[in-house]
């Protein structure tokens, strides 16, 4: 398993316009993702420890942050090949069984991935209203293990302040885990 960090932010950076197909049997767009006052996007996948760690907080951050008008989106851009527990019928358990509150996507050309330049699982792209890039750091200390209860709110507390005033924080610490497993025919 390569762990890997995430590049530092390019503020303003645009969103990439997709399609995809959710866990829920919709295909979802950019546009249909996006909240008033912004849009977190996250590549994860099941079977990464990285996001294991996490799994519980993301949830709970999201739910917080679509009270501020920040909606969010996951998608998994893993080839399952290698990686059963990344199938689409695992990505439909894990988001019953977790309670995901948004859509989780599944890419499978991978093309989405290579779109916004996502390296690792997770990666976090935070987006304001305008969907201009504003956040491109951790959730919070937790790598393979969840961090402690009270560790700082990295990415709930910069994108609530991209919800107030459509800017992220300078200073961002860059998320770290499992690298995205590409198909052979895309590598």
């Amino acid at each position: 398993m390569v762990s890997l960090e995430t590049p530092v932010c390019e503020f303003g950076l645009l969103a990439v316009d997709f399609a995809l197909p959710g866990v829920d049997g919709k295909v979802w767009t950019l546009d249909e993702c996006k909240g008033e006052n912004g849009l977190l996007i996250m590549f994860i996948c099941n079977h990464c420890p990285y996001v294991k760690a996490i799994l519980e907080r993301l949830v709970r951050d999201t739910r917080e942050l679509a009270v501020l008008g920040v909606n969010s989106v996951a998608i998994m851009s893993n080839d399952p090949t290698d990686y059963a527990e990344d199938s689409f019928e695992n990505m439909q358990a894990v988001a019953q069984r977790e309670g995901f509150p948004f859509p989780y996507l599944i890419d499978e050309s991978q093309e989405i991935a290579r779109a916004f330049g996502a390296v690792c699982t997770p990666d976090f792209f935070g987006y304001n209203g305008d969907l201009e890039l504003q956040y491109r750091g951790r959730l919070d200390a937790s790598r393979k293990e969840t961090a402690p209860p009270d560790a700082r709110r990295d990415l709930f507390d910069a994108m609530a302040q991209v919800a107030r005033t459509g800017q992220g924080p300078e200073d961002q610490i860059p998320s770290m885990g499992c690298s995205i497993k590409w198909s052979n025919e895309s590598a």
